[in-house]
């Protein structure tokens, strides 16, 4: 369902990381055996458990480094690749007066990069961004499911409307998201990209949803009348599974999924444009 939590999260960590790079390694295991044995015998550990600390220390300033640099080119790649999908697109409206055939022009570097996203899972399983694994996974995966499992799968819907909307939503959202990442990275933050990345969402958020449900709503009928990515029973795995319910599901998940996600960005927006404190209730 799009890519909204991340903006908070995203910002956190890009902000967090521009300033200093994370301490992603603890103390070795050596250090930590150090200081309990010189705490044991009652000395104070001496140039031993002083050197393990700077080595942990050193450590950790490499890997933050590293970790920073990797993010940094991993951002500037995408907020490029979303730029060239924006010209291709672009590009193609003013040569060919019509949205019929877009996808399949642009759908080579969509998928790409969409694809390449994956990477986001990984930065949060290896520790170099503090953002929840689940989050970034569904939002992630949500994304790649539209992409593969619905527009790419489903050839009659992609001259849809509804393909345009999400298509249009999601390449100035990412621009944005981005490019607002790697000048944070870079301790280097125009106003303007900060100011676009919590205003812009009010309407992109909202018209990139209604393209996703759009365009599962157009799928339906051609995935029951093909069973497409269903199993039936009787078989030898004695299950079964229906897609064309599984769409339904996902379209109904938005309803309680889609406010939460907007009205939490909306928070943001107000802490981080205007200074806002804002406090949680506990359930």
């Amino acid at each position: 369902m799009g890519r909204l939590t991340e903006a908070a999260g995203g910002g956190a960590w890009a902000a967090r990381s521009a300033g200093s790079p994370p301490d992603l390694l603890p103390l070795s295991s050596t250090s930590r055996t150090t200081m309990v044995s010189s705490e044991e015998d009652g000395t104070n550990g001496g140039a031993s458990e002083a050197s393990d600390e700077r080595e942990a220390a050193g450590k950790r300033r490499r890997l933050g480094f590293l970790a920073t640099a990797w993010l940094t080119f991993y951002n500037i790649a995408m907020t490029a690749g979303w730029l060239v999908l924006a010209i291709a697109m672009v590009r193609f409206y003013m040569e060919k007066g019509t949205h019929r055939g877009l996808y399949k022009s642009i759908q080579k570097t969509l998928k790409f990069f969409q694809t390449f996203a994956l990477l986001e899972i990984v930065h949060c399983l290896i520790g170099i961004i503090p953002t929840s694994v689940i989050v970034t996974g569904v939002q992630v995966s949500s994304r790649i499911f539209m992409v593969w499992l619905i527009t790419h799968s489903i050839k009659p819907i992609q001259n849809e409307e509804s393909v345009v909307l999400f298509l249009v939503a999601w390449t100035v959202t990412e621009i944005t998201r981005y490019s607002f990442y790697t000048f944070s990275l870079l301790d280097h933050l125009p106003y303007f990209i900060k100011w676009a990345r919590y205003n812009f969402f009010i309407i992109l958020y909202p018209v990139g949803v209604a393209g996703e449900l759009l365009t599962i709503y157009a799928a339906l009928p051609y995935v029951r009348k093909t069973g497409m990515f269903s199993l039936r029973l009787p078989n030898k795995y004695n299950v079964s599974f229906d897609y064309y319910y599984f769409l339904l599901i996902t379209m109904a998940s938005y309803v309680p999924l889609f406010p939460q996600l907007y009205f939490h960005m909306l928070r943001q927006r107000r802490k981080v444009l205007h200074g806002e404190v804002i406090v949680e209730k506990d359930d």
